[in-house]
């Protein structure tokens, strides 16, 4: 089998797979790069990777990313690290952009994928005890019930007190902040959800690419 062949082969597996788990996606939604997958801008993977490099080198080290993905995913395993690292030890920022900036995955909603991590008992709302717990683990000290609050305000887009699936989407699109609130953790967790759908991002377009076959 050709190498494009073989590409569009294991995008298709891809798209089928991740197909069968969308019961909360929109993908009218979904903005799309020039090859028709899932846009992927200069700007988030600059903020992933800065969340990701933690030590400032220039590189992702497998170190960094179980650092920074154990408190999204506790039970992640190890084959699964070596797999997002394209079963390298350490990835540039360069080798990053090139995995996802000209992308081909269609059937996968980036956004709700993400939101599953805020809500894993699928109760349509992001869980505030997650939130919190989140924002501890990776060391931003204690967040108190204000700076909860303050966190749920900016990421209430409806106001009905609570995040939703719509509201978290309108977070990651630039207008979580429009009320004026200007707390550091307000940017701390705009860039921290953005972190996280960048990282589904890849984990769905490491499968589609002829090296991960």
């Amino acid at each position: 089998m050709s190498k494009p062949a073989k590409k569009k082969a294991n995008i298709n597996i891809v798209n089928r797979r991740i197909s069968t788990n969308n019961a909360l996606y929109d993908l009218t939604r979904v903005a799309r790069n020039d090859k028709g997958g899932v846009l992927v801008t200069p700007e988030e993977i600059e903020a992933a990777f800065e969340f990701f490099d933690l030590d400032g080198s220039g590189k992702i080290t497998m170190g960094n990313l179980k650092k920074r993905l154990s408190v999204f995913y506790k039970n992640m395993p190890n084959k699964e690290f070596r797999f997002l690292m394209n079963n390298k030890p350490e990835m540039t920022k360069e080798e990053l952009t090139a995995l996802l900036i000209d992308n081909e995955v269609q059937n996968f909603d980036p956004v709700a994928e993400a939101f599953k991590v805020y809500d894993p008992y699928g109760t349509g709302y992001c869980d505030e005890t997650i939130l919190r717990n989140i924002f501890e683990l990776l060391g931003f000290g204690e967040i108190s019930d204000e700076d909860l609050a303050i966190l749920v305000e900016t990421g209430d887009s409806d106001k009905d007190g609570k995040i939703s699936l719509n509201d978290f989407r309108v977070m990651l699109a630039g207008a979580g902040s429009a009320n004026g609130l200007e707390d550091e953790k307000v940017v701390e967790v705009e860039e921290i959800v953005a972190a996280t759908e960048v990282k589904v991002d890849e984990a769905e377009v490491e499968v589609a690419t002829p090296e991960a076959a």
